[in-house]
């Protein structure tokens, strides 16, 4: 019986087509839906690992759930339901070619390209002599283009978005404001979980002439969680901070010698890793929304998935 969803190929009533991205099987249901399935696939350096983590896919997909709606009265979502742990049913929008990318600190990609001398970030000023994991004044967005597939996301201005005419300057200051509102409400509700949260990507679509958020938000996958507790001392003494991602999985491929690079080869994951790896998304889960996780009956996961999902696509029009 299957305990993981590694791939999924489902024919629902209505479907149209199925996109697979590197951890998301998407389902178009009549042109009007999407059913999106998170899998328990694991990606690191752009490379999917041969086995499948449990829960992961439900842990992503019920933090997703959670803060989709505890920011549904900033913006509208396209999430209709999550009729199974592992899945979320939503409206088709037309996404933006850009995702909005919020900073609240200087780290990561933005601190490799400042250490490397520059001093704007997306046409935003930055100050000299910062530090690595300094906050910013004030949060700042950073947006990039989205890549085709096998490309890297660009980082791009607000003035060149608008002069390329890739999003109408109207539209573009709506996007900017709701970004950061949401990631406002996602830092209040971080710190009440002793978290802060650092940065995050939002993406946006419309229907109907309505800006709708889409996708997933605030999940571990697509932001970067410090612990509150000890950041300030770590700052001052120049060390690195305690993170809430899947950043170990990477440290541990690259101990064993693995950076995605050709002519490497995945390192062989015992079960005792994979269930190490399953019971760190569990923690990240609990400390994210200060709730006890309940693990889904996993006997046979695609089965229950396909009865739940059929159930409820029956209910809509």
């Amino acid at each position: 019986m299957a305990k993981t969803i590694l791939s999924s190929d489902f024919k629902f009533p209505g479907q149209k087509s199925i996109y697979k991205g590197k951890v998301r099987d998407v389902y178009n249901i009549n042109d009007k839906y999407l059913l999106m399935v998170v899998s328990d696939r694991l990606s690191a350096f752009d490379v999917v690992l041969p086995k499948g983590i449990p829960y992961k896919g439900q842990v992503l997909n019920q933090i997703a759930a959670k803060f989709l709606d505890a920011t549904c009265d900033i913006v509208p979502n396209w999430k209709i339901a999550t009729p199974d742990p592992t899945v979320t049913i939503g409206h088709i929008c037309k996404p933006y070619p850009v995702e909005m990318i919020v900073r609240a600190y200087l780290t990561g990609s933005s601190w490799r390209t400042y250490k490397a001398g520059a001093r704007e970030i997306c046409g935003i000023p930055i100050a000299d002599g910062m530090k690595e994991h300094q906050r910013f004044p004030k949060p700042i967005v950073t947006p990039t283009t989205k890549a085709e597939h096998g490309h890297h996301d660009e980082d791009i201005s607000r003035e060149e978005i608008i002069k390329r005419g890739l999003i109408p300057e109207k539209e573009y200051d709506l996007l900017e404001k709701y970004s950061m509102e949401v990631f406002m409400r996602g830092s209040e509700i971080a710190a009440e979980h002793g978290l802060i949260l650092v940065d995050t990507k939002y993406e946006f679509g419309k229907k109907d002439g309505k800006i709708y958020l889409i996708d997933e938000i605030n999940t571990p996958d697509s932001s970067r969680y410090f612990y509150a507790d000890g950041y300030q001392e770590r700052f001052d003494k120049n060390l690195q901070q305690k993170q809430l991602s899947k950043e170990f999985v990477r440290e541990w491929l690259m101990a064993n010698g693995f950076q995605g690079q050709e002519g490497q080869k995945v390192p062989e994951m015992s079960d005792d890793f994979v269930n190490e790896i399953s019971e760190r998304y569990i923690e990240l889960y609990e400390k994210i929304t200060g709730e006890k996780f309940i693990r889904a009956d996993i006997t046979n996961v695609s089965e229950r998935i396909e009865t739940n999902c059929r159930r409820f696509l029956s209910t809509l029009k």
